[in-house]
């Protein structure tokens, strides 16, 4: 890990920014590098500085979160971004991880939690808030009936099955390499033979399908 995690904070409710900024700033590998109170110069910070971990409402004035979300996505797709938000609905959640988000953490979590989710994002990993995952739960299962979440488990090699358990955990590919003594481009291979076995898009999708079906080690 580099020296520091650059992070902005986007919410337009002053204290709100300044709470987190002093949670982050005991932190000795967290740099809380700029705040934004919108969208609009959240935006316009984005453009002059250089962030790793982008904290984001989504209720605020002139530009919300989804729609800053949007753009900055369409700016940079390697930005990490986790919404911080009040709204536990599904709508939400699905939308904003749809539309790239690496994590959804509500505002009464603790300050461990949000912590950890910026690590855990930062690394590659992601972070969703623990009370929304059967939330999350109920929209992978829309897709997919019972018999062939079964076969699709069944048709993991050993190793697959591995990485699974280890994406579960909220390891990144580089931790996981680390892990199972293997490359990282192999590790990378593992994890699009995975999505693709279990018909999923993405690695949130990956570690809560293992939580559904209670996927341990061997």
């Amino acid at each position: 890990m580099k020296e520091n995690i650059n992070v902005m904070i986007v919410d337009d409710h002053a204290l709100m920014r300044e709470g987190i900024a002093r949670i982050l700033e005991l932190e000795e590998n967290i740099s809380v590098e700029d705040t934004a109170s919108d969208g609009n110069e959240a935006i316009s910070k984005f453009k002059k500085g250089s962030f790793d971990v982008i904290l984001l409402d989504i209720n605020m004035p002139n530009m919300n979160g989804i729609e800053t979300l949007r753009k900055l996505r369409d700016m940079d797709s390697s930005v990490k971004i986790i919404m911080l938000t009040v709204y536990d609905a599904r709508e939400y959640l699905i939308e904003t991880l749809n539309l790239g988000a690496n994590g959804y953490m509500l505002k009464d979590a603790d300050s461990a939690s949000l912590v950890s989710a910026i690590v855990n994002v930062y690394n590659g990993g992601t972070y969703i808030h623990p009370s929304l995952a059967g939330e999350l739960l109920k929209e992978i299962n829309k897709k997919k009936d019972k018999s062939s979440m079964k076969n699709g488990i069944e048709s993991l090699t050993k190793r697959e099955y591995e990485v699974l358990l280890l994406i579960a955990e909220g390891l990144s590919n580089k931790d996981i390499s680390e892990k199972l003594v293997i490359s990282e481009k192999t590790v990378k291979n593992h994890v699009s033979s995975i999505l693709r076995k279990l018909d999923l898009t993405d690695r949130t999708q990956a570690a809560i399908y293992a939580y559904r079906h209670n996927v341990k080690k061997f």
